[in-house]
């Protein structure tokens, strides 16, 4: 069995969010933390802590959207299934989290390109593969090329209104992706948007989530030492009461030989 991390790392202020996504993380070490520690243990001095040395602990800002997180509906709007109350992360079911891999590579698709259904259906004829309810497919993108710079918010491709339709249609509840978002970047739609008129392409992927059910990981890593398929994704968010996301540490199991 091989494991493989498919997260990113929540990191101090790293440039790859725009400043109300990113992590604020103060460090606190062994020297820092002995007031605290010493407030717990009355009537003892720094010096009669073992080795002299308290604990070590951090305190973080971020957002639920900060680092590899999963989407819940309610990110995308107030209602989803054509109007039932959208769903917070804590009521995604867990067995959705669970299930078999699939690996789309769009990596050679130009940033900003929008995929359709015959995209989704022209790779699956491709690789042979049949999609089937549970499975959890994962776009791998250009967008990692940039990662560590600001860029990588501009790089990559996204997932259309009518593809992320699709996906449910063929019983898919979680996605995912390598890119910052699970649409095209948010300046390439600002620019088509400009250009056409067209306000239905806000958000277009996200906003399917109106129409049916569904959640997605960004800002994955990793997708590219994978198979396309073959392998098992777990991908638990965590429990944050009605919110719009979760942090999650998904991984992918091989086994022994595969990938």
């Amino acid at each position: 069995m091989r494991i493989v991390d498919l997260s990113t790392p929540i990191a101090h202020e790293f440039p790859t969010d725009p400043p109300i996504q990113m992590a604020h993380i103060k460090y606190v070490d062994h020297q820092d933390g002995i007031p605290s520690m010493l407030t717990a243990f009355p009537g003892i001095t720094a010096k009669d802590l073992p080795g002299g040395c308290a604990w070590a602990v951090e305190e973080i800002a971020l957002c639920t959207h900060t680092g590899t997180h999963m989407d819940a509906p309610w990110h995308y709007h107030p209602t989803m299934n054509g109007g039932e109350r959208a769903w917070g992360i804590d009521e995604i079911p867990l067995e959705w989290c669970i299930g078999d891999g699939v690996v789309v590579d769009f990596s050679d698709r130009p940033d900003g390109y929008v995929t359709t259904p015959d995209d989704f259906k022209e790779y699956f004829k491709k690789v042979r593969y049949s999609l089937k309810p549970g499975d959890i497919v994962l776009i791998h993108t250009s967008a990692m090329e940039a990662w560590g710079i600001s860029d990588y918010m501009k790089k990559g491709c996204g997932v259309g209104a009518e593809a992320t339709k699709w996906l449910s249609h063929q019983g898919i509840r979680v996605t995912g992706t390598d890119a910052w978002s699970w649409d095209a970047p948010l300046s390439f739609i600002a620019e088509e948007v400009k250009k056409t008129g067209n306000k239905d392409l806000i958000w277009e992927g996200h906003k399917a989530g109106r129409d049916m059910i569904y959640c997605h990981m960004e800002k994955m890593n990793n997708l590219d030492k994978l198979p396309t398929y073959g392998f098992k994704v777990v991908a638990l968010p965590i429990n944050i009461e009605h919110a719009s996301a979760g942090w999650v540490r998904p991984i992918a199991i091989l086994g022994e030989n595969e990938g």
